[in-house]
């Protein structure tokens, strides 16, 4: 049942995230959502019919947190605690796709911007989505947003994959660590998702990321997985009947309008 369920996303301000935030709500969870600048969720109370009757999610917790600084991201969890009683589920969705250039002139300012948020915030709301649920009874499910580029090398995302590569194996560890208390935590990739970072994926030159073209053909075939899409994958992996036995896990690919099979 996912009726009534708390799930926190980071990263909700925009692109996924924002996605994620909003199909949960239409499911009739309650949120928690933070990001660099603070969220805006227009569907806070969309309604929804389950199991018969109607539900709506309660007015989210809509926070501007940093999720490199640790303290200030266990407060803003003690605040959903506070207001829906626990979490159920927890996404790490915030992170950054720069810089996108090969990595002996990329800036390295970016480079450990970069590396603090996709793999110390990630690390961060790890530990403390584990903590809350060590506190309590009943489990709960971390899913940590990485890439196909944790395990595909491509010129010019020498920071990028090498973080998703850490989110993939970091992942691992926590779930072996926190089996014991009843947490499952999966590292996934969405696919291609038509966000801002696809678009300044697209707009890089072919000197920075010879593969551009790739990315571009995926915009011209609308080749990509909807956030709807993703956040469904998502649900179905937390409070469905079965979960993967994976833990390094992909969404599958979204048929394409009009495309047969």
């Amino acid at each position: 049942m996912i009726s009534g369920r708390v799930a926190v996303v980071t990263g909700a301000s925009r692109g996924l995230g924002a996605g994620l935030a909003v199909h949960f709500a239409a499911s009739g969870m309650h949120l928690g959502l933070c990001a660099r600048h603070r969220p805006v969720l227009a569907a806070r109370t969309r309604a929804t019919a389950h199991d018969g009757r109607v539900v709506a999610a309660e007015a989210p917790v809509l926070s501007a947190v940093d999720v490199t600084d640790h303290d200030a991201l266990a407060r803003f969890a003690a605040v959903v605690v506070a207001r829906f009683g626990r979490i159920d589920l927890w996404v790490n969705n915030a992170g950054l796709v720069g810089p996108i250039a090969p990595l002996a002139v990329a800036d390295p300012v970016e480079v450990r911007r970069a590396v603090d948020v996709n793999v110390t915030g990630v690390l961060n709301g790890s530990s403390v989505f584990a903590r809350h649920v060590r506190s309590r009874p009943g489990g709960g499910v971390l899913v940590n947003v990485s890439s196909g580029a944790a395990t595909k090398p491509y010129q010019g995302w020498a920071t990028y994959g090498a973080t998703k590569a850490a989110v993939d194996q970091l992942t691992r560890v926590v779930a072996l660590e926190e089996a014991p208390h009843g947490l499952v935590a999966y590292a996934l990739s969405p696919g291609l998702v038509d966000t801002d970072m696809q678009a300044a994926i697209r707009a890089t030159d072919e000197a920075s990321f010879p593969e551009v073209d790739r990315f571009r053909r995926a915009k011209e075939e609308r080749r990509f997985n909807s956030s709807t899409w993703v956040a469904e994958q998502i649900l179905a992996i937390a409070f469905g009947p079965e979960r993967p036995e994976s833990v390094v896990l992909r969404v599958p690919d979204q048929p394409v309008p009009g495309m047969a099979g």
